[in-house]
């Protein structure tokens, strides 16, 4: 009984050994894969520092993702309320075009929205025309419209466009992210590099991540300006106005004698200056004819005093 005994303890402490050396080197396997992967993790981030193309694409593959997950969360946001670009043209006339265009600008004030250019001109003596563009807040888009063919007489013409930028806007929200979660991966490389030629590389590689950031983020801001605020285009035309004529029969005595004599003096200015002009211009003409004329008058009044004399001795 005390050899079994004896046998037993024996085969329970060599099980214990073989689990304590089973144990053992399993520990030191997993031991020595966690020195292999932490090898495996250095020479990665040593191959990023270098940032080649293709690690790059590997190295920031994780923080896409992961971005462009975040961005998908507020994708439904977004395209639920969707952003439009409204513009509008209205040509109207109106009875006067000063008060139409201050009641323009206090209506832009009052909506809080502000007159980007304006101008104005003035024909025949009396007519005003301009043109004047306001910037809208899209909300009141609509009303300041209505306001705008309230103060006229006649619209000519009106038009209204809008441009749907819902999808490029969300498309340059993901964007934006991704970019900014690659300027943050370089900013570790940054931190983690060791040599002159890794931090330029890095360097450079984040001043061109950074380019595109501002790129973005400024054509994001320029899209969401737009569509907060509508723009209005307003052609304002005065209407022509009467003026009545003056009849020569409501005239009184004393200014229709001066205008007779007026009249008679442009006629005799005319007539005297048609005289002048014609014998200055015809001069050589007439010196011309009037040789012709003397000559035929001195045979004329040769010829005759000959055949007097004739008479005379016949007479005799």
């Amino acid at each position: 009984m005390l050899k079994k005994m004896s046998f037993m303890g024996l085969v329970f402490v060599l099980l214990l050994a073989g689990c304590s050396g089973g144990m053992s080197e399993e520990n030191s396997k997993m031991s020595s894969e966690g020195d292999m992967n932490s090898a495996s993790d250095m020479e990665n981030v040593s191959q990023d520092i270098g940032f080649s193309e293709d690690e790059k694409q590997v190295a920031d593959a994780g923080e896409k993702s992961k971005a462009e997950g975040q961005a998908s969360q507020g994708t439904d946001e977004v395209a639920a309320q969707r952003m439009v670009i409204f513009n509008a043209e209205m040509d109207i006339r109106v009875d006067n075009f000063e008060k139409a265009r201050n009641a323009l600008e206090q209506k832009a004030q009052s909506y809080n929205g502000y007159i980007v250019q304006s101008n104005s001109n003035r024909y025949d003596g009396e007519q005003q025309s301009g043109t004047m563009t306001f910037r809208i807040p899209q909300e009141h888009f609509n009303a300041f419209l209505n306001d705008a063919e309230g103060l006229s007489v006649q619209v000519n013409n009106r038009h209204v466009s809008g441009q749907d930028v819902t999808e490029e806007y969300v498309d340059l929200e993901s964007r934006l992210k991704s970019k900014k979660a690659v300027e943050a991966r370089l900013l570790d490389f940054m931190k983690q590099a060791q040599k002159t030629e890794d931090l330029l590389k890095i360097s450079s590689d984040l001043a061109d991540v950074q380019e595109q950031i501002e790129q973005i983020a400024g054509r994001k801001k320029f899209l969401e300006n737009q569509t907060a605020l509508s723009t209005v285009t307003i052609t304002l035309q005065e209407n022509e106005v009467a003026v009545p004529k003056i009849d020569n029969d409501s005239l009184n005595t004393w200014q229709k004698i001066k205008k007779q004599f007026a009249d008679n003096i442009n006629i005799l200015l005319a007539a005297g200056s048609g005289i002048v002009v014609f014998l200055i211009g015809n001069l050589p003409i007439l010196l011309i004819v009037g040789v012709i004329v003397a000559v035929i008058i001195f045979f004329i009044r040769r010829k005759a005093g000959t055949k007097q004399n004739s008479n005379i001795d016949s007479n005799s």
